[in-house]
């Protein structure tokens, strides 16, 4: 009898030994299979969208369902920080990983009828991307380098764009052109005043194309767009969603862009050299305009995520939505109205947190939880070393970013930041850094001041309490890493004003 157990046993374990072995030696399912590729990556960035602009995060004017629908498949960042507080530095500190002190564009600064231009031999999201195989494309909003410069799109890593080279054109909903790779697309229903062609729309449009052209590779998808941003216009369809339910409002007339001492009639001539050229247009119902934008934006969001589905490539899709800085005042905008920063002081071009604070959410089925939320401390510096893990994909070392990709996947060893840091090169010059809970500005330090405000972010998040006489040894740490978190570049001193475009 004891034989034959032993004999039953020896069979048993031979046949859970050949089990496992043709078990492992069998072809993964297919979602084995989806769950080992490389994610599709789509980044999605709203600019000037204030943190309190969606309605998961309070919006009570107008809703952005489709956003909230992708805040509950995903992790929404509680502490997510912009590059800047304006439009190219805060881009030139998601592409690079680097913050503004060590970012090679810190400013806004108009040259050639673009921007100045990134390094050609900068490492790059998109190079970083495309080095690891996957396929890249820009749709939106661009800003850092005019057509043919080493900041081009093209030489930085992008195989294809469409869009607003110069980040001065797409201040106008319906301009006369877009740029097409390397080629300028004439907008025929756009050319002298007609107002024919929504290049949101046209944009979007190139955007699905790109998707469903590259179904079957692995992509990256930029999606700056240029919505909320003032000029303030939306197609009539979206504007009428409002007009009936908005309360009377003071229309916007435009003023001159070079200030009030210089006013002209306004951007509507098309005689001004301004027109489509940069100038804003005027609108007599700014608070539906820019509820109608934003619903707009939330409708691309919508397309995005049902075409993804539709493909059978959502599961795998890393998706992030978030804004280049907090809302503006520009154009007739109001974000007091719509109270646009939220539970936050300032606006953009401050360094409060209402001007650096921005809304974020990320979303990737197969791999991030839904309904997540973390208080992970990150900005857009550690962008490009999130999705670069995410997508296996390998990178040069010595930048500023923290790859955040354990919060991500719900793993434990994610590293954390001593500290962030900002500069801003407008207004008198400003400077910032966040430490944990406290956070310290500097204003006017073209000026000489050294006064530095200290805020306590958990308990006042609204900055309203300056507690730098309290605690003079956080304000000595702050002053010092001030002056350590940055290198001085020629290009952009930090010693007198520099004049910028908006």
């Amino acid at each position: 009898m004891e034989n034959q157990l032993q004999q039953i046993t020896a069979k048993f374990l031979v046949f859970t030994l050949l089990s496992v072995a043709v078990a492992a030696c069998s072809p993964a399912t297919e979602e084995e299979k989806e769950q080992d590729k490389k994610p599709n990556i789509i980044y999605i960035l709203a600019d000037d969208l204030g943190y309190g602009d969606l309605s998961f995060l309070g919006q009570e004017k107008f809703q952005t369902p489709h956003i909230d629908d992708l805040a509950a498949r995903g992790m929404v960042f509680t502490q997510h920080y912009a590059g800047s507080t304006v439009c190219a530095p805060s881009r030139s500190a998601l592409m690079t990983g680097l913050h503004t002190g060590h970012t090679p564009i810190r400013g806004n600064r108009g040259l050639k009828g673009g921007q100045y231009p990134l390094p050609e031999d900068i490492q790059t999201l998109p190079k970083v991307l495309k080095d690891a195989g996957y396929v890249t494309g820009a749709f939106g909003k661009w800003g850092l380098g005019f057509p043919g410069s080493t900041g081009d799109p093209l030489v930085q890593g992008f195989d294809v764009f469409f869009g607003y080279n110069s980040q001065t054109i797409a201040h106008n909903y319906y301009p006369r052109e877009l740029n097409d790779n390397d080629a300028i697309l004439a907008l025929e229903g756009n050319q002298g005043t007609d107002e024919g062609q929504y290049a949101p729309e046209l944009i979007q449009e190139r955007r699905l194309q790109f998707i469903e052209t590259n179904k079957d590779t692995t992509f990256f998808l930029y999606m700056p767009s240029i919505i909320p941003h003032a000029e303030l216009f939306a197609p009539q369809e979206y504007m009428e969603m409002f007009l009936k339910r908005t309360s009377p409002e003071p229309p916007y007339q435009y003023e001159s862009l070079l200030g009030p001492e210089m006013p002209y009639e306004g951007v509507d001539d098309p005689d001004h050299p301004r027109y489509k050229v940069g100038g804003y247009g005027s609108q007599p119902y700014p608070h539906a305009a820019f509820a109608a934008m934003v619903t707009l934006l939330d409708d691309q969001v919508g397309q995005i995520v049902s075409a993804l589905d539709s493909l059978g490539i959502l599961e795998n899709t890393l998706i992030v939505f978030t804004s280049d800085n907090g809302p503006h005042h520009e154009g007739g905008a109001d974000p007091d109205y719509f109270n646009s920063n939220g539970p936050f002081q300032g606006y953009k071009r401050d360094l409060h947190e209402g001007g650096i604070h921005v809304p974020m959410i990320a979303s990737w089925p197969a791999k991030v939880r839904a309904g997540s939320q973390t208080d992970h401390i990150s900005a857009f510096w550690d962008i490009l070393p999130t999705l670069a893990d995410a997508a296996g994909a390998s990178y040069e070392q010595g930048i500023d970013g923290i790859s955040f990709l354990p919060t991500l996947l719900g793993k434990s060893g994610q590293e954390t930041h001593h500290h962030l840091y900002w500069e801003f090169h407008e207004q008198g010059g400003k400077q910032a850094v966040r430490m944990g809970k406290w956070k310290g500005i500097r204003l006017d330090v073209f000026d000489g001041n050294q006064a530095i405000l200290l805020y306590d972010l958990e308990q006042d998040p609204g900055e309203t309490k300056d507690l730098s006489g309290e605690h003079p040894e956080i304000v000595a740490e702050m002053d010092s890493l001030m002056e350590e978190s940055r290198v001085e570049d020629p290009e952009w001193p930090f010693s007198s004003k520099i004049e910028t475009e908006n």
